[in-house]
């Protein structure tokens, strides 16, 4: 693992602040332990990929500048969201392509931002994990993480040195589970009838646990297997990697 502290800033996330604190508790915990100091600016804001991805470029571009504002002054910015960290990584410097002051600063920003589990393994070279979960479990690719940052071996590399932990490849675990953000929403037929297949693949696996690295990604599934009656549970990868899965999984009440 490489040498010396960092200072790193978390992007929590819109979805896990208000959804699953419990992954942004875990991604401090692997940070930490990747021998990183971690900060989570209070300022912080929506990454502004809502507004984005409906064409509003103007309020997409007040939202990146709050953002390059709040994290610029870090080292890195780390967040538990191939979707956040790809549209800083790969977005924001689109976004003030005809802004000569912003540009530096957006281009600047993009380069030090890292989904959480790239970070760990490609820049903290961190190759395994001292946690423990008893079961089988199953990982699914989301778009933006795979498509956007290459994300795809490095959670499988992590889980793989989880003790007790047996993992499953899932069958088409790069087909988009149709959550897709507004995609959902605008074209929910559509919608509905992509995370049903993604969910009878999890369930042909025989996997107690599906993984991913997105919260979206994970609420649409869960919700899906909850209404078919499957007892599949759902957790973000960083609870497991950081040893913190023994509550509720996602969409389970608290007991």
């Amino acid at each position: 693992m490489t040498d010396g502290p960092v200072r790193v800033a978390l992007f929590v996330t819109c979805l896990v602040d208000l959804f699953r604190p419990t992954v942004g508790f875990a991604a401090v915990k692997l940070l930490e332990q990747a021998g990183c100091r971690v900060e989570v600016p209070a300022a912080q804001t929506c990454c502004g990929q809502p507004a984005y991805n409906s064409g509003d470029r103007a309020d997409a571009r007040a939202i990146a500048l709050q953002v390059i504002e709040a994290f610029e002054a870090f080292d890195y910015v780390v967040a538990p969201s191939g979707s956040c960290a790809g549209m800083i990584r790969a977005h924001y410097p689109a976004l003030f392509a005809e802004d000569a002051t912003m540009l530096p600063r957006a281009r600047a920003l993009a380069d030090r931002t890292y989904e959480l589990i790239a970070f760990l393994t490609d820049v903290r070279g961190m190759d395994r994990v001292t946690a423990r979960y008893d079961g089988a479990v199953t990982y699914h690719d989301a778009c933006s993480g795979l498509r956007e940052l290459g994300i795809k071996e490095q959670p499988r590399r992590l889980l793989d040195s989880v003790a007790g932990l047996r993992r499953v490849e899932l069958p088409g675990a790069e087909i988009c589970c149709g959550f897709g953000g507004t995609f959902c929403v605008k074209y929910p037929d559509i919608s509905n009838k992509m995370v049903g297949e993604k969910t009878a693949d999890i369930v042909r696996t025989g996997a107690d646990t599906l993984l991913a690295g997105d919260l979206g990604c994970l609420m649409n599934v869960a919700g899906k297997l909850q209404r078919e009656g499957h007892p599949v549970r759902v957790r973000h990868v960083a609870e497991v990697l950081a040893g913190m899965a023994a509550g509720p999984a996602i969409g389970e009440a608290a007991e």
